[in-house]
């Protein structure tokens, strides 16, 4: 339903402002006794888009950091005539064209960006949906990283990390763990131009507030409504 919601919104645009834009769905393999029925799903919708592409992995949020590991072994092999990548969760609406204006102005090598962490603090509850023990994880704050809503990397980063995750204990927290690649590579995210592109918390639709931001997580409005709405002349 996410998928095809998207399909009928910010996906279905390419070519935006003289830039191809390709859209794919990266997910993994399910479990349980539904696991066969939904693959078989999958198949036919994949049939129809053509738009999925499937790793040999557990899709579960514990997994996340094997999840972008697969994006970036996919990003490597298959998009090498790509500037950049965009990694964007499926409940968040994407306004493409500030996307590419961003860009266009934007490094082509060693570049990172979207919403930037610093100092963030390592949590030790272990109730909380982040805990990291000190054995995996010595340190008390983590390195600058992107939030994992949304970030866009050039595309010579992809074998940089990979080569990096090598050497880098992981963690299943995807976004950090980028980070500590970028950090183990002597790099680092780039804050975005402007401060409000990136939202991590859903901000209330007009059109007017989404004609300046790049990304917003998304509530629990009708997203297809809001587009049309958006995309009215």
């Amino acid at each position: 339903a996410h998928r095809d919601v998207i399909r009928k919104t910010w996906g279905s645009e390419s070519p935006v402002l003289g830039r191809v834009v390709v859209l794919v769905f990266l997910l993994g393999l399910h479990s349980g006794e539904a696991a066969e029925e939904l693959q078989q799903q999958l198949v036919e919708e994949s049939r129809e888009h053509g738009d999925l592409v499937q790793g040999d992995f557990l899709d579960c949020y514990k997994n996340l950091t094997i999840k972008t590991m697969v994006m970036l072994e996919w990003l490597q092999a298959h998009c090498s005539g790509a500037s950049y990548a965009m990694k964007i969760d499926s409940d968040t609406f994407l306004n493409v064209p500030n996307l590419i204006r961003m860009l266009a102005d934007a490094p082509t090598s060693n570049y990172m960006t979207g919403l930037v962490a610093r100092n963030g603090p390592v949590l030790r509850d272990p109730n909380s949906k982040w805990y990291l023990p000190a054995e995996v994880y010595p340190d008390p704050v983590y390195p600058p990283y992107a939030l994992g809503l949304g970030y866009v990397l050039s595309m010579d980063l992809p074998p940089k990390l990979l080569e990096a995750s090598r050497q880098v204990r992981a963690v299943y927290i995807e976004d950090v763990y980028l980070g500590m690649c970028l950090q183990f590579l002597g790099l680092s995210p780039t804050d975005p131009p402007r401060g409000g592109y990136f939202q991590v918390f859903p901000v209330a639709y007009s059109r007017c507030a989404y004609s300046t931001l790049i990304a917003t997580t998304a509530d629990n409005q009708d997203r297809v409504k809001v587009w049309e709405d958006f995309k009215r002349p």
